[in-house]
């Protein structure tokens, strides 16, 4: 994304942290608003989620769309009005957003990585991204996000892709489109809720520099990079379990004829209900969790 109309804000200490040469950690707003979790756990994500930043010496940057303009780093006021916010933005609407002045618009990851990029930060954290959707082999639906990460130069971190996808297929995808993908401190690609989905990560990476020699050696300029982090172990829930329920849900939104963007928060919802709610934990935890290892990366990133 470019900046040539001179509409994107950036927060005084973002833009401090940016000048000064420190560390800035890019978050997404889609998790913070009741697309992604149900109040008041979402505004516990964003609290966590920013002092995860901060713990570390980093700076926070929440992304999304206020009055039609694109924003990286938000005021408590402003931070309300996403926890609230009902309308999603991919990358793809980052133009109609601006362009017909939308009130809120909460951010996608693939949407987040480019505000990131036009604002001049290289580390981003989210939960989970998306990626290939099962079936797409007859429906096409692949995320936004997977083309995000591989064309804009950002470190993305995640709990791997979500646990509903085509993981194999994300996988595939991901080396075609030439990303980096690395597992911190562990061999396995997570799958969100659980540590391991079975399939072994490309690259095992053991502390920040590395991570931060992988962005800088890379032989597209455009390209980015994924730093897949397991869910801490005490959080995690049980395949067995996570595995029955995700099947129900794809199959309740496969009658329901839910397609495309509207898939992801519906799965979550039914997720979170066949769990009793556990999944909403685990999704603070990981969320927290990506967003310190994000942070430690960032303030290596900015001592290179």
């Amino acid at each position: 994304m470019t900046d040539t109309a001179g509409r994107l804000v950036r927060s005084d200490d973002v833009a401090q942290a940016l000048a000064e040469g420190r560390a800035v950690v890019a978050l997404e707003s889609t998790i913070f608003s009741n697309l992604g979790l149900p109040a008041p756990a979402n505004a516990e994500a964003l609290e966590i989620c920013k002092q995860a930043v901060l713990d570390q010496g980093g700076t926070p940057a929440v992304t999304a769309i206020l009055d039609g303009r694109p924003y990286v780093g938000l005021s408590p006021d402003e931070e309300k009005r996403v926890l609230q916010g009902t309308r999603k933005v991919a990358e793809r609407d980052l133009a109609v957003a601006q362009a017909q002045g939308w009130d809120v618009g909460v951010t996608t990851v693939s949407a987040s990585v480019a505000l990131a990029h036009a604002a001049g930060i290289s580390v981003f954290a989210t939960g989970g991204i998306g990626g290939v959707h099962r079936g797409s082999e007859l429906t096409g639906d692949i995320s936004a996000d997977l083309d995000a990460i591989a064309n804009h130069p950002v470190i993305t971190v995640s709990a791997g892709a979500k646990a509903f996808l085509d993981l194999p297929r994300t996988l595939e995808y991901l080396e075609t489109a030439g990303v980096p993908v690395l597992g911190w401190q562990h061999d396995w690609f997570p799958a969100f809720y659980t540590r391991s989905s079975g399939l072994p990560v490309p690259h095992r990476v053991e502390d920040e520099r590395l991570v931060c020699d992988v962005l800088r050696f890379r032989t597209r300029p455009t390209t980015g990079v994924l730093l897949t982090v397991p869910i801490p172990v005490e959080d995690e829930i049980p395949e067995s379990r996570i595995n029955a329920v995700l099947a129900a849900a794809l199959d309740a939104s496969a009658r329901a004829g839910v397609t495309g963007p509207a898939v992801t928060p519906y799965v979550l919802e039914r997720i979170e209900k066949e769990t009793d709610g556990q999944s909403i934990p685990a999704n603070l935890a990981l969320a927290r969790n990506n967003a310190e290892i994000a942070a430690r990366v960032a303030v290596a990133l900015a001592a290179a």
